[in-house]
């Protein structure tokens, strides 16, 4: 939810009027939209340059993963793996243009650990994976969009720690 709904929820179940306070986090929200659509843009135009890079660089730090008895060994479980790569960017998209990790929580983070453990999938290795998707993400974002879309990466790593 945005911070406009958060806001508008808050002060009509109190039956008032939105706060100063209230009214100026909005402000900050609508200020920072232009930079929060260009990072969105970014990230979903590159999408298969970051999964790419991201998948690469998960393979040279784990070949274990890749070689018999990996989780991502054999056609199938690499096809799987980076298709789960681009369902993790576009959910960090979806944080960052809402500014909240709140879409992040509602669409998944929980249900995507427990499948994960469901299948035998280590987590420690899944934290790695979107460690080396923020690392190709952020890469090609300027260092103050690179700052802004981090925490929503970062989350999603807590999430799975």
């Amino acid at each position: 939810m945005t911070v406009v709904s958060q806001v508008i929820l808050k002060a009509d179940d109190e039956l008032r009027y939105p706060s100063s306070g209230e009214l100026k986090s909005i402000k900050d929200f609508l200020t920072t939209g232009t930079q929060r659509v260009r990072i969105v843009s970014t990230l979903s135009e590159n999408e298969k340059k970051i999964v790419s890079e991201a998948t690469k660089q998960l393979w040279r730090k784990r070949p274990d993963f890749i070689s018999p008895g990996g989780n991502a060994y054999g056609q199938r479980e690499r096809a799987q793996c980076i298709r789960d790569f681009g369902w993790y960017l576009r959910l960090v998209t979806y944080g960052v243009l809402a500014g909240d990790i709140e879409p992040i929580e509602k669409i998944g983070i929980v249900g995507a650990r427990e499948m994960y453990n469901s299948l035998g999938v280590p987590l420690p290795g899944m934290v790695e994976a979107i460690g080396c998707l923020k690392a190709a993400s952020l890469d090609l974002l300027t260092a103050d969009d690179a700052t802004e879309a981090a925490p929503y990466f970062d989350y999603i790593i807590q999430g799975m720690s």
